[in-house]
């Protein structure tokens, strides 16, 4: 009889990919219904559109089932179409991901390599941090500003190494948002081998006015890497969908590491016939902005301090965080710790439905008065 084998995995694992610490998503509703035995849950952890899906993209996704045997167009040509068409750049200046997730780290992967860094914002989306240590280069995380980038920061600590700059807009998790003339300035200033992953994953939450028109510069910045999902407004989180925009030369590398089929048909019929639900995300919009109030005015009714978002989260600063993020749990509320963004006295909650943002904030105030 064979004996059994051990393994050494330090000895097969590279030390960069040993000292990564895998990302931590929301908790799911049926982990917790497991854990309590509760029922009528609230998730407000994973800023996931209220709404569910464009009903147009719902039936389209419904209607592509019939396909499943077959293999996804790995082009993703009616996707990236219908994509072109909406933003009026060129079909090869798309590369389609698997959510933005997956194109933050195909961009790593295709850019980076160990004895080059990228520079990053303190209190932003961990992915960037995880992406460029999995392609074994340096990860620089620049101190933040209000809780935002501070993008003179971020520029005093480029090295000669450096190839990559990643940049949240709005950020998650504190939703701060840049200007339009700081972030042109910033981009203005660097040289054309530093690459910029401008990730837009919450645009279509900005107030009217805020739109930066970003993918407008990828003309005078072909270092300029765009990224956008259909997790957030166009609600189809579970399907996985992203997409970037940059130069034809920067988006052929990008495509080049890519996973082929990496978007699934499903996935790709829905994100279409979403792109056409004009009045849907329109809907998602103005639910946002009155949830927002609505979460707002119950948190300064309660006397907590909070960072003003533009996007569909809010970040709040109430003390024993996690204390208080257990108790909700068990009045059936699911909302985002963020100790790990260095924000350990902080929770982030997603605007819902007033009914759900009603729940979180009776549920909230409970939590805190059993904490005094």
């Amino acid at each position: 009889m064979r004996e059994t084998m051990s393994i050494d995995i330090c000895e097969i694992t590279p030390a960069h990919i040993r000292a990564i610490f895998p990302y931590a998503p929301g908790k799911p509703i049926s982990e917790l219904e497991r854990e309590l035995g509760i029922q009528n849950i609230v998730k407000l952890a994973s800023n996931e559109n209220p709404l569910g899906p464009s009903p147009k993209a719902l039936k389209a996704a419904q209607d592509a089932l019939i396909d499943i045997a077959r293999y996804p167009d790995g082009n993703g040509f009616e996707l990236k179409a219908a994509l072109s068409d909406r933003y009026g750049v060129s079909m090869d200046s798309i590369v389609l991901g698997n959510g933005s997730n997956d194109l933050l780290e195909i961009a790593a992967r295709a850019f980076l390599e160990p004895g080059l860094s990228a520079v990053f914002s303190q209190h932003a989306f961990a992915v960037y941090s995880l992406a460029v240590q999995a392609a074994g280069a340096k990860g620089i995380e620049a101190p933040a500003k209000n809780w935002g980038h501070d993008l003179e920061g971020m520029f005093s600590m480029l090295e000669d190494e450096t190839r990559m700059v990643f940049i949240a807009n709005p950020n998650n998790p504190t939703g701060t948002f840049i200007g339009k003339e700081a972030l042109h300035a910033f981009l203005n200033s660097l040289p054309s081998s530093i690459l910029v992953v401008l990730d837009e994953a919450y645009n279509e939450y900005l107030p009217s006015g805020y739109d930066m028109g970003s993918i407008a510069w990828l003309s005078e910045f072909p270092n300029l890497i765009i990224t956008r999902t259909f997790s957030k407004a166009y609600g189809l989180a579970g399907l996985r969908t992203g997409f970037a925009v940059a130069h034809p030369a920067v988006a052929d590398m990008m495509n080049r590491v890519r996973q082929p089929f990496n978007v699934n048909s499903i996935a790709q019929s829905a994100a279409i016939a979403a792109l056409s639900d004009i009045a849907f995300l329109e809907r998602s919009h103005e639910l946002n902005l009155s949830g927002m109030e609505q979460i707002v005015e119950g948190l300064e009714g309660l006397d907590l301090e909070y960072i003003p978002s533009y996007g569909n989260f809010l970040s709040f600063h109430v003390g024993p965080a996690q204390g208080i993020y257990q108790k909700l749990l068990r009045l059936g509320v699911i909302v985002r710790p963020i100790a790990g963004y260095a924000m350990p006295e902080h929770l982030r909650v997603s605007i819902g439905l007033e009914s759900e943002n009603e729940k979180f904030l009776k549920a909230l105030e409970r939590a805190i008065g059993e904490t005094a």
